[in-house]
């Protein structure tokens, strides 16, 4: 993929009106990649990496161990050089500039707080690191710790902190000089599952109180990207493979890897596709022929995968009803709010989840499943496709 740019808005209604004075300060956060490659030695870790984020917008980085994403916010934070390319803030050409000269604020997963130091003197350092007079500090510290709701604890040294505390004193410091772009490098990863959730809920909060912030999120977590961001781009091999707005590329993966990587999904082998009603198509799974929206306009006559989300199957009386599948119970699951449940059909392995149910069906048992095939897509199995 030579190019993913961020084209589309989110709706007028669902963002903070601000004064054109804002808006036009707020161009400046910007953030461009332009063909970066990142090599050490004869290995390549990012290939001709392409992409816009634009001024206010949270766009998250996924992708497995080594896919290129860290390389990425490392060279938008200068501690990467590119080999070739060019990394833009605002207008500003920053490939070459000191990380102090680019105005970013940078949260990483083990907080980087300064044990000798009491939480305001954290928040206060990047502030006086930046030649900030005393009255200014004095006012934005307790400002900064007021908007991650620490406000009554600059007085505490990071080790009285829990682990949450201490990564909202982390965003506090990083917020303090007011920078341009926020960057964010796995930064809840360190948290257990519960403050994990939280510190979600107080991201989101805060980029609603900073509308114009611009933040590039590197994640491994595909529920923290659809939580937080409007855009997702999924990264490979040091390649971009997919990049989209979050509901657009979860609903219609643009290749194997997206449907597999950004939530689970069931691929299955069909063949023989022809064209329906509107965008809808009917393909061939074994002997059943099922009905999926064709959002990528693929051929007549071509084989794909049918991406069918867990959750979209619902039960049924009989396989022989339309959209339907037959299979056999392999295993069932119960994890409080859902049953995940697994079945062999076509020879395929296939998960489903449902509301839990008072009598789950048993290993062994033949069930039969279907689908609204407006909730379901077509997806190319040539990667090349996305």
């Amino acid at each position: 993929m030579a190019e993913a740019t961020v084209m589309e808005r989110m709706p007028a209604s669902s963002k903070p009106v601000v004064a054109s004075a804002s808006a036009a300060a707020a161009s400046g956060s910007r953030i461009g990649f332009e063909d970066v490659s990142v090599t050490y030695g004869s290995l390549t870790v990012l290939h001709s990496f392409t992409l816009t984020v634009n001024p206010g917008e949270i766009v998250a980085l996924i992708g497995p161990s080594g896919s290129g994403k860290t390389t990425a916010l490392r060279a938008v934070a200068g501690f990467v050089k590119p080999s070739s390319g060019r990394i833009l803030i605002g207008d500003r050409d920053v490939t070459y500039l000191a990380p102090y000269d680019r105005k970013i604020g940078m949260v990483v997963q083990n907080y980087a707080l300064f044990p000798h130091m009491r939480v305001d003197e954290n928040v206060a350092f990047g502030l006086r690191a930046h030649g900030a007079a005393e009255d200014v500090i004095r006012k934005r510290v307790p400002e900064c710790l007021a908007m991650v709701g620490m406000a009554a604890y600059g007085k505490r040294y990071p080790r009285e902190l829990s682990g949450g505390q201490q990564q909202r004193v982390a965003i506090a410091r990083a917020l303090a000089p007011r920078p341009q772009v926020l960057l964010l490098d796995e930064p809840l990863s360190a948290l257990d599952a519960q403050i994990r959730r939280s510190m979600l809920d107080e991201l989101a909060k805060l980029h609603r109180d900073l509308p114009n912030l611009t933040v590039l999120y590197v994640t491994h977590d595909q529920t923290e990207a659809l939580t937080l961001a409007n855009h997702i781009g999924i990264m490979r091999d040091g390649r971009l493979q997919a990049f989209g707005g979050a509901q657009s590329l979860f609903r219609h993966p643009p290749n194997r890897f997206a449907a597999e990587f950004l939530g689970r999904a069931n691929l299955l082998p069909a063949s023989d596709l022809q064209p329906g009603e509107g965008d809808r198509a009917h393909v061939r799974f074994g002997g059943t022929v099922l009905s999926a929206r064709n959002h990528h306009r693929l051929p007549k006559g071509s084989d794909c995968l049918v991406c069918v989300r867990p959750h979209d199957f619902r039960f049924t009386r009989t396989a022989t009803e339309p959209n339907s599948i037959g299979g056999t119970v392999v295993s069932v699951q119960w994890q409080g709010d859902v049953h995940n449940i697994t079945f062999e059909a076509g020879g395929q392995t296939v998960r489903m989840t449902s509301t839990p149910m008072a009598s789950p069906p048993a290993i062994g048992e033949a069930i039969a499943v279907h689908f609204d095939p407006d909730e379901v897509t077509l997806v190319p199995e040539d990667a090349r496709h996305g």
